[in-house]
């Protein structure tokens, strides 16, 4: 349609994305167009209604949305286009709109948390509160609907699926006028045909869209005469009528298709071959270059005929785009066909030939898939094959190339963020491999892997341990105890163990491991390297500082000089190593080798991908240690701001950022406001880590302090105490965390004015302190400070004196003279601990 009285400019919006081209034979409408207008324009309401086109295929509701979009282009700011037939891919596409609203792209923060964040600013209006997104063949309202933005902009749905009324007001789209029918051919034939002629094509297509495209596309390139068109079409009406279609079907479009199909029949036999095979793709765009990269896999003859020849693969697409049965887009090099042609196309074909074209179908999506779906640069390509993944019937494929493809997708899909739609189709695999092979199978394993895997990124650590155990056992078993995949489920099974707080059993599994590996193949592979990684990480939480420095010196080492490390991965290990420099106590050193790291992944990853945050973070506690408190609230609030926006209050991140903010803002003596934060912190760790977990524990101890100097020292008594017989019970008496809070308790019993009580508690701590730190560590250093006034305070003034003089001399050779704990010995004030938790 031309622009008309409801255009008011030929303007496009700011954003203006992935939109169909104009039809520029759209047709009529008009009474359709006037209706959505309205509905999508409420006067009295606050939040705009989605707006759902239902209606049976080949009625137009697409081409509807298209039009509308064209034409009210002037009245909005960001207009996007989502695929919706695939429901795994509405987030990613959701989440493709993160940096055209000015938010960290889907790369770095992964797909569910960027869609996420596009939903809230969408919704908030900010940057823009006039938009149109539009849902194109969303068939699945349960799943769509928690991705539907609420807010001043508009939204669109097309679909055919009627449930959609249950849920949004809906507008039937039905065939055309006859008058719409007649103008629409009359203005695709030009002068090629009368109104009587054009009647007769519509009466016999019963107005069918689709179908009188179709017709069009054949009488103009063929020259057909009408009358023998007309013909021929109600000939095929009776064979699809004595072939008893399915009556979702529309007879019009059955017979049109059929039509245009044999004429292509006798003519290019080549491009009937490439139709069939593209029917068993699904109905999303389909990448030009599956044919080529996956023809060598191709057995069907004639298939692979066509396909291995570049010639003879572009003449047919061409003749199948000319008769619209296929529509081609140069741009994205890819082809799509029409979902009701690829129903009747699939139907046509003889039965014993469905199964081998579907088959062949899946060959080509697996020997086209790129080799790691780790590699980010590589996700555009994943996504594109993952579309077809579930309707082409991969999943019930038993060869063994096309199931580690199935694999290779949902490891990009949770890699990527897609942790949702990846246990989904997990599920999936496991109950269809199990049937098709048994329990046993190493396909259905290897599976279950990957869903442990899911199961710990989405914090669902019991979940996790109850397949990562189980699977590990059969492993062992069915596989063998030393096959790669058996070494890479020890793996999962230790991350699980971790997750779980259960720190020394999980150092006990992975170094089992890392023996079996030295002893099969040595350290030179990045999977064995991985595994050293993971040591380091469980010496860490283990308080054996100088081990995990060891360790993560040796992956540092490594990653460092070799090519084709992901700069993600490098990153992760540079923050740990600095972080275990941190834990041992170089606060200086630490802090030059984070604020390296941090540079790094700024200028290498983005400010906001969350490898790059966590190293801000790591920053931050490092400048609060080394006294430099001022510059680190501020790169803290900055850090816990952004994790904020990406992920929201629960998410691990983001609360491990509120507590290390919360003790900045205590250094800076701001306790009202970091208290606050860390209740609020608080609030979300049973329910991500458990009651139970060291973490919840050792986040109380912070919660502890911060009550003891708000004026509570009662509370804060019977708080700590509590922590420390959780953290004495999971992760020994002796462990940092459990010193961190002995420490404190002995300050609030101090403030409650039971000295005896606390010198005996300080005294005890400082002997632990000796045998499992070193007399210089930081933790022994503000024990001994603390024990000094206790000292002093239940009558050992002589004892005090001698102590407070030996641990002066070291806070100054370690410390400095100048550093504000430093200055606080000297002055007579107790010292605090706390807890920063690190990642898992």
């Amino acid at each position: 349609m031309a622009e008309n009285s409801h255009s008011f400019s030929a303007q496009r919006p700011k954003v203006w994305e992935k939109v169909p081209r104009r039809n520029p034979n759209f047709t009529g409408r008009a009474d359709l167009l006037t209706a959505l207008r309205k509905s999508v324009n409420p006067v009295n309401a606050v939040v705009a209604q989605p707006w759902a086109l239902q209606g049976l295929g080949g009625v137009g509701k697409t081409q509807l949305a298209v039009e509308y979009a064209w034409q009210f282009r002037a009245h909005y700011d960001l207009v996007w286009w989502i695929s919706a037939d695939q429901t795994m891919l509405v987030p990613s596409s959701l989440a493709a709109m993160a940096t055209a609203l000015g938010l960290p792209p889907a790369t770095s923060t992964g797909v569910e948390q960027a869609a996420q964040s596009v939903l809230r600013a969408l919704q908030s209006g900010d940057p823009y509160r006039s938009w149109l997104v539009i849902f194109d063949n969303a068939e699945d309202p349960e799943f769509i609907q928690d991705y539907i933005p609420r807010g001043p902009g508009h939204v669109i749905i097309t679909s055919r699926n009627s449930r959609w009324s249950d849920h949004e007001a809906t507008i039937r789209v039905d065939v055309f006028t006859r008058e719409e029918s007649m103008a629409f051919l009359r203005r695709r034939l030009a002068d090629g045909v009368t109104d009587a002629e054009a009647n007769l094509v519509a009466e016999v297509l019963g107005d069918l869209p689709l179908a009188l495209e179709q017709a069009a596309a054949l009488l103009s390139r063929t020259l057909m005469p009408v009358d023998e068109y007309v013909g021929l079409v109600k000939k095929r009406t009776g064979e699809v009528l004595r072939l008893g279609k399915p009556p979702t079907y529309p007879q019009s479009m059955t017979a049109a298709w059929q039509v245009s199909v044999s004429q292509l029949e006798d003519r290019f036999p080549g491009a009937v071959e490439v139709l069939r095979c593209c029917a068993f793709f699904g109905p999303e765009s389909i990448p030009r270059d599956v044919f080529r990269r996956g023809s060598p896999a191709v057995g069907r003859k004639k298939l692979a005929q066509v396909l291995s020849d570049p010639i003879e693969l572009a003449n047919a697409l061409s003749q199948l785009e000319r008769l619209a049965l296929v529509k081609v887009e140069p741009s994205t090099r890819t082809l799509q066909v029409h979902r009701l042609n690829q129903a009747l196309l699939r139907d046509e074909t003889p039965e014993d030939e469905r199964d081998e074209l579907r088959h062949e179908v899946h060959r080509l999506l697996s020997r086209s898939a790129p080799a790691d779906p780790d590699d980010t640069q590589k996700f555009a390509q994943f996504e594109e094959l993952a579309a077809h993944l579930e309707p082409s019937g991969l999943i019930e494929c038993g060869d063994p190339h096309v199931r580690e493809f199935a694999l290779k997708v949902v490891r990009y899909l949770y890699v990527r963020g897609s942790l949702k739609q990846a246990e989904a189709l997990l599920d999936k695999y496991i109950a269809t491999w199990t049937e098709a092979s048994n329990d046993r199978h190493k396909d259905v394993l290897v599976a279950r892997i990957h869903l442990g895997n899911v199961y710990r990124e989405l914090t669902f650590y019991t979940k996790a341990y109850e397949i990562d155990s189980a699977t590990l056992a059969m492993m062992r078993e069915h596989i063998g105890p030393e096959q790669p995949e058996t070494l890479w489920a020890r793996s999962s099974y230790a991350a699980t163990l971790r997750g779980r707080g259960e720190f020394l059993r999980a150092r006990e599994v992975d170094e089992e491991t890392l023996a079996i590996y030295d002893r099969l193949v040595g350290r030179k592979d990045i999977t064995v390297q991985r595994v050293v990684n993971n040591m380091g990480v469980n010496y860490g939480l283990t308080s054996e500082y100088d081990k995990a420095r060891e360790m993560l010196q040796e992956v540092y080492r490594y990653m460092s000089s070799r090519e084709g490390i992901g700069r993600r991965a490098l990153l992760s290990t540079w923050s740990n190593l600095g972080r275990a420099v941190r834990l041992s106590g170089q606060f200086q050193v630490a802090v030059e080798m984070a604020a390296e790291a941090y540079t790094y992944g700024v200028t290498q990853i983005g400010e906001d991908h969350p490898v790059t945050l966590l190293a801000a973070k790591d920053l931050a506690i490092s400048l609060r240690r080394s006294g430099r408190v001022a510059e680190a609230l501020e790169l803290m609030r900055d850090t816990h701001a952004r994790l904020h926006r990406l992920y929201g209050d629960s998410h691990a991140d983001t609360m491990a950022a509120a507590f290390g903010l919360s003790n900045a803002l205590r250094a800076s003596g701001e306790y009202e406001e970091a208290l606050a934060l860390v209740k609020q912190a608080l609030t979300f760790y049973p329910d991500v880590f458990g009651n139970d977990h060291p973490f919840t524990f050792a986040g109380q101890t912070n919660l502890a302090l911060l009550l003891r100097l708000t004026g509570d020292p009662a509370a804060a008594r019977e708080l700590n105490e509590r922590s420390l017989a959780g953290l004495a019970e999971r992760v020994s008496r002796d462990h940092d965390y459990s010193v961190t809070c002995a420490i404190n308790l002995a300050g609030d019993l101090a403030a409650l004015g039971l000295h005896d009580e606390a010198r005996r508690l300080g005294e005890e701590t400082y002997q632990r302190i000796q045998k499992y730190f070193t007399p210089d560590h930081y933790l022994s250093l503000v024990c001994a400070a603390n024990l000094c006034l206790d000292l002093r305070a239940s009558g050992a003034e002589e004892e005090a004196k001698q102590l407070l003089a030996d641990t002066t001399r070291r806070f100054d050779a370690v410390m400095g003279r100048d550093h504000p704990e430093s200055l606080s010995v000297l002055a007579g004030e107790r010292l605090h601990c706390d807890f920063d938790p690190p990642p898992i």
